[in-house]
Protein backbone atom coordinates (compact mmCIF):
# COMPACT_ATOMS: atom_id res chain seq x y z
CA UNK A 1 0.00 0.00 0.00
CA UNK A 2 1.20 3.88 -0.62
CA UNK A 3 0.74 6.95 0.34
CA UNK A 4 1.40 10.72 -0.57
CA UNK A 5 3.32 13.09 2.45
CA UNK A 6 5.46 16.60 2.00
CA UNK A 7 8.21 15.78 3.87
CA UNK A 8 9.09 12.28 4.36
CA UNK A 9 11.38 10.53 2.28
CA UNK A 10 10.59 8.55 -0.77
CA UNK A 11 10.75 4.59 0.35
CA UNK A 12 10.02 5.36 4.14
CA UNK A 13 7.25 3.38 5.70
CA UNK A 14 4.76 5.09 7.99
CA UNK A 15 2.16 3.34 9.80
CA UNK A 16 -1.60 5.07 9.66
CA UNK A 17 -3.86 4.24 12.19
CA UNK A 18 -7.90 4.90 11.97
CA UNK A 19 -9.89 3.32 14.65
CA UNK A 20 -8.04 0.24 15.88
CA UNK A 21 -6.68 -0.80 12.37
CA UNK A 22 -3.70 0.52 10.97
CA UNK A 23 -1.89 0.09 7.82
CA UNK A 24 1.75 0.22 6.97
CA UNK A 25 2.36 2.51 3.52
CA UNK A 26 5.51 2.95 1.81
CA UNK A 27 5.49 6.99 0.55
CA UNK A 28 6.10 7.14 -3.59
CA UNK A 29 4.33 10.30 -3.93
CA UNK A 30 4.41 14.15 -3.02
CA UNK A 31 1.15 15.89 -1.17
CA UNK A 32 -1.39 16.06 -0.63
CA UNK A 33 -1.95 19.77 -2.29
CA UNK A 34 -5.16 20.75 -0.29
CA UNK A 35 -4.14 22.97 2.61
CA UNK A 36 -4.15 21.09 6.48
CA UNK A 37 -3.69 17.66 5.12
CA UNK A 38 -0.98 15.49 6.33
CA UNK A 39 -1.26 12.30 3.76
CA UNK A 40 -3.13 10.64 1.09
CA UNK A 41 -3.76 8.09 0.94
CA UNK A 42 -3.96 4.77 -2.13
CA UNK A 43 -7.49 3.34 -2.47
CA UNK A 44 -6.33 0.24 -1.08
CA UNK A 45 -5.17 1.52 2.19
CA UNK A 46 -8.21 3.52 2.56
CA UNK A 47 -10.07 0.59 2.33
CA UNK A 48 -8.21 -1.84 4.32
CA UNK A 49 -8.75 1.18 7.29
CA UNK A 50 -12.71 1.20 6.64
CA UNK A 51 -12.27 4.98 5.30
CA UNK A 52 -13.01 4.66 1.54
CA UNK A 53 -16.71 6.02 1.77
CA UNK A 54 -15.59 8.80 4.17
CA UNK A 55 -13.17 10.33 1.11
CA UNK A 56 -11.46 12.35 4.47
CA UNK A 57 -10.75 11.09 7.69
CA UNK A 58 -8.74 12.16 10.86
CA UNK A 59 -5.96 9.16 11.16
CA UNK A 60 -2.80 9.00 13.50
CA UNK A 61 0.16 8.59 11.61
CA UNK A 62 3.47 6.96 13.01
Amino acid sequence: MTCAHRKRPFGSMVTVSYHGKSIRCRVNDRGPFVRGRIIDVSTTAARALGILQLGVAHVVID
